[in-house]
C-alpha cells in the first residue's frame, strides 16, 4: 500500500518527470492528466484532519471508505448468516462508528437475527412506558468509607496504557472522557503527561510492576503513590490483579514500544520489553490485598480504591470474601474482567482457553458478595465486549453497577481491527509509537467523536430504561432481561441465573450444597 512518506515523493516527482517525457513522446501526455488529479486529490487527503487512513494512506485510502459504502448489502449477508443470535463484531464496529462520527445509527426491516434462535435476548418492555429519562445517570463509588468519593458514569473507558496506545490516542480518549463527563482507566502504564494535558477523570491502574510509583527494584513506592494519586484529576485507583486478555501472565510492551519517554514514566529500562511479574510483591495473601486497599486508600487522602481480576478459582475469591468479613476492610469497588475481552496482545492460549468469561464472573461475584453480606457496600464494574447500549444494560441487569469499555473506545478512534497492535505499525496511529504514524491522528476530530459515541450510547441505553417503565436505572433487575434457551422455551436472566441468599455464607446450615465444597477450601490467610 502507498504509505504518505512513498506517496509524497511521487506527488513531487512523478508529475515533473511525466511531463518530461512526455515533451519528447507526446503520446505519455495522457498518463500526466490522469497522475495531476490524483496527485491533487492526495495533497488533499494529507491535509485534511478527520481521516487518519487518508493521512497515513493517500488516494488508495478511499478504497477502504468505498467499500464501507457498499457494506449495508454485504453486511446484511453476515448477519443473516449469524447462528448465535448475538451481534457479529462487524456490526458493532459499524455502530459506534456512526455513532462516533454523529450519522444516524437506525437499521431498516425490522430484527436482523433470528429470534428463535438459541441464545436470542431482549428486554421486557412496558406497556406504560415513560416519556422522558435521566439524561445524565450517576453511580457513586466510595460512599461511607471514602472522603473523596467519585460519581460515576454507567459506561466509561477501560485500562489501555500509554505505551499501548500513542499518545494522541491516549489524549483523544481523556478529552472525550472530558468533554463527556465520564472516566479514563490509565492501564497499569501509569499516568503520563497525556493523560493529564486535557483534565479527564482518571481512575489510575496499579499492576503488578508498579509502574509510576515504583523504585529502582520494581518494589511498590508510597511516597511516589501518595504525591501522584492527589492529583485531582485522579478519582479512583484500581489495583489490578489479572485481566481478560491474558489472565495469570503479566502485561506485555514490546521493547519497539519502549522509547525514552515511556521509560522514564513508568521507571523502567529503555530498549528492553517490559514484562510484568504476574503476581504482586506487595502482598501475598487475601488479608494483605485488603490492606493494601486500606493503605492506598489513606495514602491517596480517602479516595474510592478497588481491585480488578479475572475470575479463575473461585476459592480464591472466597478467600477475599472470607477476608473482607475478618478484617472489616472492603474495597470500594470491584472490576470484573470477562475472558473474552482486552485489546491488548497475548499468547493464543491464554487469550481463548484461560479464565472465565464475563457473565459467569459477574454472576459469581455478586452471589459471593450477596452470601457475605457485603454486596451493599461494593460496586461492581463489568469489563468485556460490551458496545451497545443493550450489551451495557444486561450487564447491569446481571449485577453491574457501571461498564468499562476499551474496545468500543479505539472504535470511536479510528480502530479498523487491522491487528498490529504488537507490531509498532498502526494503520491508524492508534497503537503505535511511531511519531510519523501517530501524528496524524487527530486529537480534537477524534476527542469529539469518543464522547459522542459514549452520549448516544448511555442515550439509547436510559431510552430502553424507560420502554421498561422504569424511572431509573437502579430499577433495573434481572427478569427484565429474557434469553431463549431452545425454540420452545424462553427463561428470564432472574431464572437462567439465580441468586443466593443474603449472608447464607456465614452460617453453615445457610450454604448452599453446589458452594460447600469451594467455600471450604477458601482461607483468608493463602490463595
Amino acid at each position: 500500500m502507498l504509505a504518505r512518506k512513498q506517496f509524497t515523493i511521487f506527488a513531487v516527482a512523478s508529475p515533473v518527470v511525466i511531463f518530461a517525457i512526455s515533451y519528447f513522446w507526446p503520446a505519455l501526455l495522457w498518463v500526466f492528466v490522469i497522475t495531476l488529479p490524483l496527485t491533487a486529490l492526495g495533497v488533499v487527503d494529507m491535509l485534511q484532519r478527520k481521516r487518519t487512513i487518508l493521512r497515513l494512506y493517500p488516494v488508495v485510502g478511499h478504497l477502504r471508505f468505498f467499500f464501507e459504502s457498499i457494506r449495508p448489502e454485504i453486511q446484511q449477508y453476515f448477519v443473516e448468516s449469524n447462528t448465535n443470535g448475538q451481534p457479529i463484531s462487524r456490526e458493532y464496529r459499524s455502530l459506534v462508528y456512526q455513532r462516533a462520527k454523529g450519522q444516524r445509527d437506525t437499521r431498516p426491516f425490522g430484527t436482523q437475527f433470528d429470534v428463535y434462535e438459541n441464545g436470542y435476548e431482549w428486554i421486557n418492555h412496558s406497556l406504560a412506558p415513560k416519556s422522558g429519562h435521566e439524561k445524565n445517570p450517576r453511580i457513586r463509588f466510595g460512599e461511607g468509607q471514602c472522603s473523596q468519593p467519585y460519581d460515576a458514569s454507567p459506561l466509561n473507558i477501560s485500562a489501555m496504557s500509554y505505551g499501548a496506545l500513542s499518545q494522541n490516542a491516549i489524549m483523544a480518549l481523556n478529552k472525550g472522557a472530558k468533554i463527556g463527563g465520564f472516566a479514563h482507566n490509565t492501564g497499569e502504564g501509569s499516568i503520563s503527561p497525556y493523560h493529564l494535558k486535557h483534565g479527564g477523570d482518571l481512575i489510575w491502574q496499579i499492576g503488578t510492576g508498579y509502574f509510576g510509583c515504583r523504585d529502582d527494584e520494581g518494589n511498590f513506592e508510597e511516597t511516589l503513590f501518595a504525591e501522584k494519586s492527589k492529583q485531582s484529576v485522579v478519582k479512583m485507583i484500581e489495583i489490578k490483579l489479572s485481566q481478560g486478555a491474558k489472565p495469570g501472565h503479566g502485561g506485555i510492551l514490546p521493547a519497539a514500544k519502549v522509547t525514552q519517554e515511556i521509560a522514564d514514566i513508568r521507571h523502567v529500562p529503555l530498549g528492553k520489553s517490559v514484562i510484568s511479574p504476574p503476581a504482586h510483591s506487595a502482598f501475598d495473601s487475601p488479608i494483605g490485598l485488603l490492606e493494601f486497599v486500606r493503605t492506598l486508600r489513606e495514602l491517596s487522602g480517602g479516595k474510592p480504591v478497588g481491585f480488578k481480576l479475572c475470575i479463575g478459582r473461585r476459592s480464591e475469591f472466597l478467600s477475599i470474601c472470607k477476608a473482607m468479613v475478618e478484617t472489616g476492610i472492603t474495597p470500594d469497588f470491584i472490576t470484573i474482567d470477562g475472558s473474552e475481552g482486552g485489546t491488548g496482545a497475548a499468547p493464543l492460549e491464554l487469550t481463548n482457553s484461560v479464565g472465565m468469561p464475563l457473565r459467569d464472573a459477574l454472576l459469581f461475584v455478586d452471589n459471593a458478595l450477596i452470601g457475605v453480606g457485603l454486596r451493599k457496600k461494593i460496586r461492581l464494574i463489568a469489563s468485556g465486549k460490551a458496545m451497545s447500549a443493550f450489551d451495557i444494560l444486561r450487564l447491569l441487569a446481571l449485577g453491574a453497577d457501571t461498564v468499562n469499555a476499551a474496545r468500543a473506545m479505539m472504535f470511536a478512534l479510528g480502530c479498523i481491527q487491522a491487528r498490529h497492535c504488537n507490531e509498532d505499525n498502526c494503520p491508524t496511529g492508534i497503537a503505535t509509537q511511531n511519531p510519523a504514524r501517530f501524528n496524524q491522528l487527530d486529537v480534537e476530530d477524534k476527542s469529539k467523536r469518543v464522547a459522542n459515541y459514549h452520549e448516544a450510547t448511555i442515550h439509547n441505553m436510559m431510552e430502553l430504561v424507560a420502554a421498561a417503565g422504569l424511572e431509573h436505572l437502579d430499577g433495573l433487575q434481572p427478569w427484565h432481561i429474557n434469553r431463549r434457551l431452545s425454540a420452545k422455551e424462553v427463561s428470564t436472566y432472574s431464572e437462567v441465573y439465580p441468586l443466593i441468599e443474603e449472608g447464607c455464607l456465614l452460617s453453615n446450615a445457610g450454604i448452599p450444597e453446589r458452594w460447600r465444597k469451594v467455600w471450604q477450601r477458601a482461607s483468608s490467610e493463602s490463595w
